[in-house]
């Protein structure tokens, strides 16, 4: 019984998308590579509806996260970068002030942030695979 040609691992276009996989496998990629890399990224700040959302989220729960705005100044001091959850093979990517480690306290998802303000084309993807 002949079990075929050995799969080959998907080959990446010029664009930085493989095609082959599916939008969320292709969002775990790109935050794999992001966190590994440990680059400090700028802020681009936080879509208008998420801010809101976030505000009525801290208004109902008081004192469960950093607040909003404190961490919007630290995101704009120390930027921002790309964390993975203890399961990242679930699409757990959070982002964080640059020099911080607390996910329970400090963190927000990618799909809360502008992108129009963004020249790093791979944050921009995450941005929108994690809205899609």
């Amino acid at each position: 019984m002949s079990e075929g040609p050995p799969k080959q691992p998907p080959q990446e276009a010029e664009d930085g998308a493989h095609p082959e996989i599916s939008p969320k496998e292709e969002y775990i990629l790109l935050a794999k590579e992001l966190f590994e890399s440990r680059e400090r990224f700028p802020f681009p700040g936080i879509d208008p509806e998420a801010y809101s959302r976030i505000k009525a989220d801290e208004a109902e729960f008081p004192g469960y996260t950093t607040p909003i705005d404190e961490l919007i100044e630290r995101f704009k001091n120390e930027g921002m970068k790309v964390v993975l959850g203890k399961y990242p093979d679930s699409g757990n990517v959070y982002i964080l002030p640059a020099e911080s480690d607390d996910i329970k306290q400090d963190s927000i998802f990618p799909r809360q942030l502008l992108v129009d303000e963004l020249a790093n084309e791979k944050i921009k993807t995450l941005i929108l695979l994690n809205r899609g």
